[in-house]
């Protein structure tokens, strides 16, 4: 059986709950070393797991016997890591927003074709059994011409879960690049390019900070969206959803609804207009409340296209892709007009 060596880079919540944990339930894997700008977090984490610790990732991926690493550092330092990591030769997984611009994104995506090596972005919302029905079942036209769609994500903010808690990284303009359009946002952008099959190419947003204070991003975006296709919908990011989290999505077509994570039993609802219901139980999405964490499924996906030599179900074209509209909403917002994303990107 073959087994992937492992760096993980950045020590702090994500790579605590989802990252090594996943990495240590896979029989493929071992992590090898860790690295995290704190030195007693990176000692901390390496002890538990018996792995070397760094504060600087240059030396991380000296060591040549690590063959891939996951990238979980703040989201400033995300492209610079990943291609570092990609010119040492390492297969990488990097966190979302994959980069702060499409100018990262781009390097990024060139890195990857020089290194030979793979680049997958951990855009886990692919993966929840829900979200994985559902696209089949719009490709299997279940629901006839789709109309328009509703998705949001929202929960009370990272400071309920950062591992620096209301002094977080995800709070600082220079650190974060966006607030909840990146933190989840980009979560939903993805998700509902792949649900559809087809990408967005028009955005208007209002991307704002109402509801929390002393920070630099947004903490609440409300987006309207229409496809390649001229399908409409809105997309919704908030920092603001107490005491609970939303996570759910609606796709309307002639033929039906599909309520996607909006309801505590059923994952996904399927009502059609010839009044027949399908209500399934697929099992959860991942959550960060207590008690909540299921597998993601990212690590597996990562890890399987390393051992079998295939190529990654979540490609740097797709995280750019679903960036894109982050960015758009951005500018939408700052200049009060609709935003074009073209083959150049946004426009």
């Amino acid at each position: 059986m073959k087994i992937v060596n492992i760096g993980v880079i950045g020590c702090g919540s994500i790579a605590r709950n989802r990252h090594i944990p996943e990495y240590e339930a896979n029989p493929h894997t071992t992590i090898r070393a860790v690295c995290d700008l704190v030195k007693e977090r990176a000692e901390e984490t390496a002890s538990h797991l018996g792995a070397a610790a760094y504060t600087d990732y240059h030396e991380l991926l000296k060591d040549e016997s690590i063959e891939a690493v996951s990238v979980c550092t703040s989201n400033h330092m995300h492209a610079r890591i990943s291609i570092d990591a990609l010119a040492a030769g390492k297969h990488v997984l990097c966190e979302k927003p994959m980069a702060t611009s499409e100018q990262e994104a781009e390097e990024m995506m060139e890195a990857e074709k020089r290194s030979g090596k793979k680049l997958m972005i951990a855009h886990n919302q692919r993966f929840v059994p829900s979200h994985v029905k559902a696209r089949e079942l719009i490709a299997n036209g279940e629901l006839g011409k789709i109309f328009s769609f509703r998705t949001t994500f929202g929960h009370g903010g990272p400071e309920g879960w950062s591992i620096d808690g209301k002094d977080s990284w995800f709070f600082r303009r220079e650190e974060a690049f966006i607030g909840a359009m990146g933190d989840l946002g980009v979560h939903k952008s993805d998700l509902i390019q792949f649900l559809l099959d087809e990408p967005v190419t028009q955005v208007a947003a209002f991307v704002e900070n109402n509801a929390k204070e002393n920070i630099t991003v947004d903490d609440n975006a409300v987006c309207l969206l229409r496809t390649a296709g001229g399908l409409i919908g809105t997309l919704t990011a908030s920092w603001a959803y107490v005491p609970e989290e939303d996570n759910s999505t609606i796709i309307y077509g002639e033929k039906g609804t599909l309520r996607l994570e909006d309801d505590p039993v059923h994952s996904l609802t399927a009502h059609y207009t010839n009044g027949h219901t399908v209500r399934y139980e697929l099992g959860g999405i991942q959550t960060n409340d207590a008690g909540g964490q299921e597998g993601s499924g990212v690590i597996d996906a990562f890890t399987h296209s390393i051992v079998s030599n295939t190529e990654v179900p979540v490609s740097a074209a797709d995280g750019k892709q679903a960036l894109d509209v982050i960015l758009a909403a951005l500018a939408s917002s700052e200049r009060g007009q609709f935003i074009t994303i073209g083959k150049e990107g946004v426009q």
